[in-house]
């Protein structure tokens, strides 16, 4: 027994120790748990001592160009302060002063030397709730001038006080003197846009275009201009692919041999039939043939038609801008050209022109009335190019207007959201938000209001105003709808002698225009296979 306990005793002497050591560790770690606890509230203490003293300096505050506080904290730094009413406002863009929500204090007016300079050219008879969005978009974008041909409806008084207010925007007016100036440009001594003379409706606009074109570019050539696009105003630009939705950025990175960059267009897919400010309320679009896979693109066309003549409403070549230089001329409203050479052209893979092709039920009435052809499938195609706009035009010209809504959701509406969901899975329907958000934040900015508003306290002399409204209606004809390039060709027979069209042996040596044209259809996938 004795042998027994004698070796007991080692192990309880060494329970001992091991309940010595754990009592230990235990307490050590007690005390840190307690040093690190106290640590951590003495710390949150120290900093909020310093910023109720106001001592600690917010880094986005220090950058902010007008140094101003969030609601809630003190201007001066003398004590906290109680949110205010205006505050908030400010807060979420809807100061009354015209600035954009994300820039504080940038006034629209101020006259930037960021290079490369850019420059919009258009013609026009849109109203001035479509007009005023479309500006300052682009200026928001990175655009700095607009050379705007006016008529109708944006030709009139009030429309253009407005737009003449605004920096950077020059408004043309359809005067007998623009029409005499247009008729000796080289224009009419060529033989590429010779095939769209004296004919009515869109081939009268796309010669008009073009004859505006050519000024517009003396224009941006003595403006210090760039980059030089035409754009109608139902057409936004989308810079996708830069980092900070800079046309500027996306233009700057362009190789300097390049003479041209083309945008190929998407349409605008609207999902309802009363929709009032597309550039707001649109989101999904239609993406350009150039964007998508051949298999996706041709595997797909006949969801993404629904019965409709061609993939897109319209056209589908896209839009271009030019580098301003010797020599440039247009070549049609989407293209650009070079008397002495070729230009090299590069076509983007991510940028886009948004075309809001028909966003409104009143756009086919509003067609309509722009146009005195004949509703029949015969007099349509000597008035317009494509196959959806002479269907639109019989449809506004024939039909009851109960017949005309359903037509238009049957053509034009996306309301199947199954359909929608697929093709947008396939990449053929995409969302695009970035032109609503922007246009929507400039309209709660108060940029547009102000603007109006601004341009309504100009004073102008009564004498003055009265000359201006005659000037813009000297040569307008209230009826007949006949425009300018039937007109300068009339009242210049020795431009026709002169044109000579199948004699001039320059025909050959310059590419005829690029009209309007439709993506490629089902019969082009069966040719190229």
């Amino acid at each position: 027994m004795a042998g027994l306990h004698s070796t007991l005793r080692p192990t309880s002497s060494y329970s001992s120790l091991s309940l010595s050591s754990s009592s230990s560790a235990q307490s050590f770690t007690s005390r840190l748990v307690l040093l690190l606890t106290l640590l951590s509230f003495t710390l949150a203490g120290f900093a909020f001592i310093l910023q109720w003293r106001g001592g600690l300096n917010d880094p986005v505050t220090r950058w902010s160009p007008d140094h101003h506080e969030f609601p809630g904290m003190a201007i001066s730094g003398s004590g906290p302060s109680h949110p205010s009413r205006s505050d908030c406002i400010d807060l979420l863009g809807q100061s009354r002063s015209p600035t954009f929500p994300y820039y504080r204090d940038w006034n629209f007016g101020l006259v930037s030397d960021l290079k490369p300079k850019i420059c919009i050219t258009t013609s026009t008879s849109a109203n001035l709730e479509q007009i005023l969005p479309w500006i300052f978009y682009h200026k928001v974008i990175g655009v700095s001038n607009f050379f705007l041909f006016v008529e109708g409806k944006a030709a009139s008084a009030n429309v253009t006080k407005v737009l003449e207010s605004i920096p950077g925007v020059k408004v043309i007016y359809r005067t007998r003197e623009l029409e005499e100036q247009q008729a000796k440009s080289r224009i009419w001594n060529e033989t590429w846009l010779a095939s769209f003379f004296y004919k009515p409706c869109n081939y009268e606009l796309f010669v008009k275009q073009s004859l505006n074109m050519e000024m517009a570019i003396v224009m941006a050539r003595e403006a210090g201009m760039d980059w030089i696009f035409h754009l109608d105003t139902d057409e936004l630009i989308h810079p996708a692919g830069t980092r900070e939705y800079s046309l500027r950025q996306l233009l700057s990175d362009i190789p300097g041999n390049v003479d041209m960059v083309i945008f190929p267009n998407y349409e605008s897919s609207v999902e309802r039939d009363d929709i009032k400010e597309p550039f707001s309320e649109v989101s999904m679009f239609k993406k350009n043939y150039d964007h998508l896979p051949k298999e996706v693109y041709f595997g797909n066309y006949k969801d993404a038609t629904r019965g409709n003549p061609n993939y897109f409403l319209t056209y589908g070549n896209g839009k271009s801008a030019a580098r301003i230089q010797d020599h440039l001329r247009p070549n049609g409203a989407h293209r650009w050209h070079n008397y002495m050479k070729s230009p090299n052209e590069i076509k983007l893979d991510e940028a886009a022109v948004l075309h809001y092709t028909y966003p409104k039920f009143s756009d086919l009435t509003s067609r309509r009335d722009r146009c005195g052809c004949k509703p029949t499938k015969e007099d349509v195609k000597r008035c317009f190019m494509l196959e959806f706009d002479r269907a639109a035009f019989i449809i506004a010209s024939t039909a009851t207007e109960e017949e005309m809504l359903r037509w238009y959701n049957e053509r034009i509406v996306w309301t199947d959201k199954e359909l929608n969901l697929k093709l947008m899975r396939k990449g053929i329907l995409t969302r695009v938000y970035a032109p609503s958000v922007i246009i929507q934040s400039l309209r709660e900015s108060g940029v547009f209001s102000t603007t109006i508003a601004s341009a309504m306290q100009t004073s102008v002399s009564k004498e003055s105003f009265l000359k201006s409204v005659e000037s813009s209606n000297s040569s307008r004809e209230v009826s007949s709808g006949v425009i300018s390039s039937r007109k300068i060709g009339n009242s210049r027979e020795t431009q026709t002698n002169g044109r000579k069209v199948l004699e001039i042996t320059e025909f050959d040596s310059h590419p005829l225009a690029i009209p309007p044209l439709s993506p490629p259809g089902l019969h082009d996938f069966h040719i190229d296979t």
